[in-house]
């Protein structure tokens, strides 16, 4: 690409007077005119906050980063954009990805930059920067945060969520004490970096490699690894590449690399939070993906990544294994190799030569750790638009069951009242927990692993039918239906039920029964009422409006549907 054919040089490299009033602000900012003139401008996106755990050394990346550009003639300038902490951040970060989607979209669009290197890995940012990406349609490299260091405590290797999940229901169960507790408070998570374990964050990160918008083997290094610092250094020399090239994320985000995607993620085990986050990112990169194409894809291969929850190891493990190539290679029969990717021109040549280090990591495909994907699709009249159970995850004599509800309208009242000896719950009711869907969360939080009551944990009870309209952790696990659509706030089915319905979950065949007559079910529906709006104003506001539900990818109306946005004037 010529200097005078860059989407910069309509900002940089004309006669105008808002041109040289350009140059002139650029210079206000200390460059020389040989170090941007006639180069690819490069965006860096960097989604580093002090209260982001994930992400507290992308400060550090963003430099490797820019670095590499220097190094392959380009100019690069670093954006601070939202951090959405998974840790931190109320009601849920989930409100606000499309906002760092609008964010992403919005500020490439809006200044002279000709590519982009996007830095995310906690669970929202890396769907959030890619959709808004997407949408913006330059070229961009995305820099995954990479996992955190394995925890340890009393000869223990600990997975981040998944132990703590454990641990808190031991504690909760009197088999651990406050000593025992305020000490894994400072083992279960040592470094910068995302969750170790294949939650959401690392389920996200290798759907993205999967995708073909990382350095080959970028998902697992570890935040910590000077392996991360090279791939960060790469990835800036390789966008400079991308720009001459004119390779936009349109020639890689195609309907063969969402498939890919998608069998990767079941065939890892992954999180469910990807369902969504795929699909509102196909339908940003104008392909569609619904529920029934991963239940279809599920069918057709085995999870073979030994990793927690599902599993046993963790992401260090997998990337001495040979890491996403390595899986990636053991997959072919299924993956569309003759696709492009940021670093190869095929698929095909991106995976060949990868080897698995490890077999106990990465299993071979006739020993898997489950037959099908580790996502199942559920319908019924209790979610007619669908439900997703990541069935790997959970007790096998669970899978098939009916047992009667008991029913929380909302989390605080789930929170205040799951040990209350007055329900009389058992190992055989099913927990229902509804109003924290898209609009009734708001934003859909991890509310799904609804917790156990007390007594039961003691009885060494571990595992329940738990059924709502939220989303749940990529690290817990269980017996956990999630996602319900349509959402109880809009009027859907689940807002219908009652305490001492029966419920029937039958994972083979799919199916989600509310089992009550229609009649019934009608006679309940005209007495429901609508609940009040949760905000009078603001972004809340505008999301309510907007949000659609879980299995259209919870995406805005007015960002996912068609419509052509120009290039502003630069004058």
């Amino acid at each position: 690409m010529r200097p005078d054919e860059l989407r910069s040089h309509q900002w940089y490299g004309t006669d105008g007077l808002r041109s040289f009033s350009h140059r002139a602000r650029t210079r206000q900012l200390g460059y020389l005119p040989e170090e941007h003139l006639g180069k690819p401008v490069i965006a860096v996106l960097n989604t580093w906050s002090d209260i982001n755990p994930c992400h507290v050394h992308l400060r550090d990346r963003a430099q490797a980063v820019k670095r590499g550009v220097w190094q392959a003639g380009g100019f690069p300038l670093e954006f601070p954009v939202s951090t959405l902490s998974e840790t931190f951040q109320k009601p849920t970060p989930m409100l606000y990805r499309n906002l760092l989607a609008m964010e992403t979209e919005e500020l490439l669009r809006s200044y002279p930059v000709d590519g982009a290197v996007l830095l995310g890995g906690c669970d929202k940012t890396t769907p959030a920067l890619l959709m808004g990406a997407a949408s913006a349609d330059l070229p961009a490299v995305f820099v995954p945060a990479g996992p955190m260091l394995p925890g340890h405590w009393r000869g223990e290797v600990l997975g981040s969520g998944t132990d703590m999940w454990k641990y808190w229901d031991d504690k909760r169960a009197g088999l651990i004490g406050d000593c025992e507790l305020a000490e894994l408070e400072s083992g279960l998570a040592r470094s910068p970096g995302h969750c170790m374990t294949m939650g959401t964050a690392s389920t996200l990160t290798a759907a993205a490699e999967a995708l073909g918008v990382t350095m080959p083997g970028a998902s697992s290094i570890p935040a910590v690894d000077s392996g991360h610092d090279r791939m960060a250094a790469a990835s800036g020399m390789r966008i400079v590449e991308l720009v001459h090239q004119d390779v936009k994320l349109s020639k890689l985000l195609t309907c063969e690399a969402y498939e890919d995607a998608v069998a990767t993620v079941l065939a890892l085990g992954g999180s469910t939070n990807a369902v969504i986050h795929l699909i509102a990112m196909a339908g940003r990169s104008g392909v569609t993906l619904t529920l029934d194409d991963f239940d279809r894809i599920a069918r057709t291969v085995p999870v073979f990544a030994n990793l927690r929850p599902g599993g046993q190891y963790l992401m260090e493990d997998f990337h001495f294994a040979g890491g996403l190539p390595a899986f990636l290679a053991q997959l072919t029969d299924v993956l569309h190799l003759d696709r492009p990717t940021v670093a190869h021109d095929t698929l095909r040549e991106q995976l060949a030569g990868a080897t698995v280090h490890n077999p106990e990591v990465i299993r071979p495909r006739d020993r898997p750790l489950a037959d099908e994907g580790g996502v199942a699709v559920l319908r019924g009249n209790l979610c007619p638009d669908g439900a997703v159970i990541k069935h790997i995850a959970a007790e096998p004599h669970l899978l098939r069951h009916t047992g009667p509800a008991v029913v929380f309208d909302d989390y605080r009242t789930m929170q205040r009242t799951i040990n209350d000896p007055a329900l009389d719950i058992t190992a055989d009711h099913v927990l229902v927990l509804r109003g924290s869907g898209p609009k009734g969360g708001p934003g859909m939080p991890e509310y799904g692993m609804l917790p156990i009551p007390d007594h039961l944990l003691k009885q060494g009870v571990r595992d329940m039918v738990r059924i709502s309209d939220a989303r749940m952790s990529g690290t817990s696990y269980g017996t956990c239906v999630l996602h319900i659509a349509p959402e109880s706030y809009v009027g859907g089915p689940l807002a219908l039920v009652r305490t001492g319905d029966l419920i029937t979950l039958d994972v083979e065949a799919r199916s989600l029964h509310l089992d009550v007559p229609d009649e019934e079910l009608e006679r309940r529906r005209a007495a429901w009422t609508p609940p009040p709006a949760r905000y009078g104003r603001g972004y809340g506001a505008l999301y309510n409006e907007q949000i659609t539900q879980a299995d259209t990818g919870c995406d805005f109306a007015f960002l996912a549907r068609e419509g052509e946005v120009p290039d502003p004037y630069a004058g």
